[in-house]
This record gives structure tokens, sequence and C-alpha cells, in this order.
């Protein structure tokens, strides 16, 4: 079987064009209100988690340079890069079909001069050649990540003193009481469909932050928040005008898709939880 790596860049490779055709350059959750409750345009939904994130996470107002780590085709990129117009930024993907397809819209939102998205895997990035950055942006792409605390430690090492990271990513819920055997069981044909390591809590991650020197962590379960996305997303793939799309994107793509319903089971449990992390780079 080929790697973790190597199956992620295959899945988005042929996955984009299908999602870029249905949903569009943001590739996340939406945000509809803090107990889901606001009834938004979904696309809508998503601008507004990026907000939401900014927010909550206690950007900085000004930003001289930003990493977007496992960016997919750029969308949050871009939004940051008009958002902060004397910013230069860095988006990384595993997939060279959401590389290509970032830098072309790069050109067309006029940020190509000022944002760069590259096919790269996050762990090969080179502190002293890429960084440093005022603000680490992960968004939905730390839970593809085997390692914790390595990429803890590299987001660290790339942020300058007083630097933010701004994480949002799946998570499974925090123990105790232990995970059942049925939560297991729907957590392993999540990551076995969509390509995921083994799920980690929020607090994991604040642990692995904290050891690798991070200071002024927090951390919130936004699950509530973006579970009526997943609704969505459903109909979207039950909608048979997109049904040619995903049979030319393939198998991977087609159980990616069957995986959804498993998305909704687990938010339905309370197996799978959507948490969201900012955490500061001290000054000394």
């Amino acid at each position: 079987m080929p790697n973790l790596n190597t199956r992620i860049k295959d899945f988005y490779d042929a996955s984009t064009p299908l999602w870029l055709n249905t949903w569009g350059e943001q590739m996340h959750h939406g945000y509809y209100g803090a107990n889901g409750e606001l009834e938004v345009d979904h696309k809508q939904a998503q601008v507004d988690m990026i907000e939401q994130l900014l927010k909550w996470g206690r950007a900085p107002k000004a930003v001289t340079s930003f990493l977007d780590s496992g960016c997919g085709v750029g969308g949050s990129s871009r939004y940051l890069a008009l958002k902060y117009p004397e910013a230069k930024g860095l988006g990384v993907t595993l997939s060279p079909v959401q590389a290509a397809n970032g830098q072309r819209y790069n050109q067309e939102a006029g940020v190509g001069d000022r944002l760069e998205i590259r096919a790269q895997d996050v762990y090969s990035l080179d502190p002293d050649e890429d960084g440093p950055f005022d603000i680490i942006w992960s968004m939905e792409s730390a839970e593809h990540m085997a390692d914790k605390r390595a990429l803890m430690k590299l987001f660290h090492k790339m942020l300058r003193p007083g630097g933010q990271l701004l994480m949002a990513t799946w998570c499974h819920r925090e123990e105790p009481p232990a995970l059942s055997e049925d939560d297991k069981q729907v957590l392993q044909k999540i990551c076995d469909l969509y390509h995921l390591p083994p799920l980690v809590s929020v607090p994991v991650l604040a642990e692995a932050a904290s050891m690798v020197g991070f200071k002024e962590i927090a951390m919130e379960d936004w699950s509530k928040a973006v579970e009526p996305f997943w609704g969505a997303v459903i109909r979207s793939g039950l909608d048979p005008r997109n049904w040619p799309g995903l049979i030319r994107a393939g198998k991977s793509t087609i159980k990616g898709a069957w995986a959804m319903k498993y998305m909704k089971e687990g938010f339905r449990t309370g197996a799978i939880r959507y948490g969201v992390l900012r955490a500061t780079k001290p000054m000394q």
C-alpha cells in the first residue's frame, strides 16, 4: 500500500476538481454560530469560519508574513493575503493539482506577487529559508499529520517571537471516559476513507504545543458550530448533477463520499469533535 502522504496526495489530486465545481475554493467547514443556530448560506459560513478563527485566535492586527499549513487550493491563504495587504504568504499542500489551481487563483485575485502555493510536505519546510511568520494558519489539515509533537515543534521554530498559531482540526472526543468500541469503529472508518492517521483529542494537541514551548494556549470545541455543514455536503453528494464528476474523480473520491455518513454519525454520537487551538510563541 502507498504511504500516507502518497495516499493523501492522490486523494486530493482526484477529488479537488469535484469539490471546486461543487463548493468552490474554501475546502473546510462552515461556521453557523456557537450552537449551529444560524441559517446562513453555506459558502458564506465557510468565510465566517475564517473570520471566527481569526477573532477567537486573537490574530494580530498587523501581519507581514503568514504560513497556511495544508492550504488546499489556498482559499484561506488568499483571504489572509487580501485582509493583510502588506503581508507575504506561503501555502503548502501535498497535492500538485491543488497547488496549480491555487497559483492560478492567486493570479486572478491579484495576490500572485505576495502569495506562493507549493506542492510540498509541511514537515520538509526549512525555518531559516521559509520563515519566520507572524501567523501560522492550520485549517483542517493537522488531522492528516501523524506526528503532532514534531508538527508543533516545527511551527514553534517557524514563528517569530510573539507569533500566533491558529488551528482548527478534526479530533476525537476528550477522554475519559474511554472511547467505546462503537466510537473506535466509526473513527477508524473515517480515518481509513479520508486517509488520516489516528485522530487525537484537542487536549493532546495542547499538551504537544506546551511541550515544545508554546504559551498562552487555549482550546475550544466548535462541533455544534460546524455540524450543519455535513448535512449540506451530504445533500450535494446526493444531487444527481454532481454524480458525473464523482464518477470521473474515481474510486478513492467515491469512498470519501461514502465516509460522509460516518462523519454524520460521529458528530451525532460525539465520537468525532471539531477542535480549535491557539498558542503563542513567547517573546523570550
